[in-house]
């Protein structure tokens, strides 16, 4: 599914033990919580014109959903360096790219540290209330630390950290304060009409599920938005429709836990679960050295 070949040498800016590790190694947080952010993301009319004039989005979407995955794998699973070369390469990309919103005439960098806190916060918001709402248990520490370690994760996209949220009480109050810049474009309503109903290969669409799949998934996505979001797009922002997602997430994340592992995890993944568990038993042979010389 993957074509990255990932050599380690640590297990990367966050660690086994973190929060972050939970969460983006089950793949119904990531499939579904990606896309949220993403349509999340498209409210921002500034990070939607960026996105509009400079992205190849239209031209590869598969390709471009795959490198946005690759990213967030890199980022959580790979070795420092790897994870901050992946960074590096991403704030290239950004250099330098600059236009104007065309709804507001208002002027934008794509680098500028306010658009790029904004990615961040719908990215780190999206994965956290897909993840507490289907099922892993995630206790209000949890959250918060979740919250917290993704401050490296903005930092080195080129946030000042003192801006990041660190906390999910600060997190809420920063969408709270941004509200007021959020609109639905046209651009962003194209956003989502292509998130929601991408281009497929007619071979694909008659003779795969990949049609009815990826429709269930993206209106699954829709429905985690928060209220204002689905208002802002014009959908009905039912109570109704928070209750019956919260258990639709959990049964598609147990369906997603049956698939095989080369389909649930990115190999960066798997590569740092097998050092894990190199590491686990270099320690427990250790410890068993230990008692025989005694």
């Amino acid at each position: 599914m993957h074509t990255l070949q990932p050599r380690f040498t640590d297990t990367g800016l966050f660690g086994p033990d973190s929060v972050t590790w939970r969460l983006h190694g089950d793949p119904a947080v990531m499939w579904v919580g990606g896309l949220r952010a993403l349509l999340l993301q498209a409210l921002h009319p500034l990070a939607m014109a960026g996105v509009d004039q400079h992205s190849d989005f239209r031209d590869d979407p598969w390709g471009r959903l795959q490198r946005t995955g690759d990213y967030v794998a890199t980022l959580t699973f790979a070795d420092r360096p790897t994870a901050r070369r992946a960074a590096a390469a991403v704030r290239r990309a950004h250099h330098g790219l600059a236009g104007i919103e065309p709804e507001s005439g208002r002027p934008y960098r794509v680098s500028d540290p306010d658009l790029l806190l904004w990615v961040h916060c719908c990215e780190v918001d999206s994965f956290l209330s897909v993840a507490r709402r289907s099922g892993p248990a995630l206790s209000d520490g949890d959250a918060d630390r979740y919250v917290a370690e993704q401050v490296v994760a903005a930092r080195l996209v080129g946030v000042p950290p003192q801006r990041v949220p660190d906390s999910a009480a600060a997190l809420e109050d920063y969408f709270h304060t941004v509200r007021t810049e959020l609109r639905c474009t046209a651009a962003a309503r194209r956003a989502a009409l292509f998130l929601l109903w991408p281009p497929m290969a007619t071979t694909v669409q008659l003779l795969t599920p990949a049609r009815p799949a990826w429709t269930a998934l993206a209106t699954l996505a829709v429905a985690t938005l928060p209220r204002w979001a689905r208002t802002l797009y014009g959908l009905p922002a039912l109570r109704t429709t928070d209750w019956s997602t919260t258990p639709t997430l959990y049964g598609f994340r147990l369906l997603g836990q049956t698939l095989p592992d080369s389909w649930r995890h990115h190999p960066y993944h798997v590569r740092a679960l097998e050092q894990c568990r190199i590491r686990q038993r270099e320690e427990e042979a250790g410890v068993v050295r230990s008692h025989a010389r005694r």
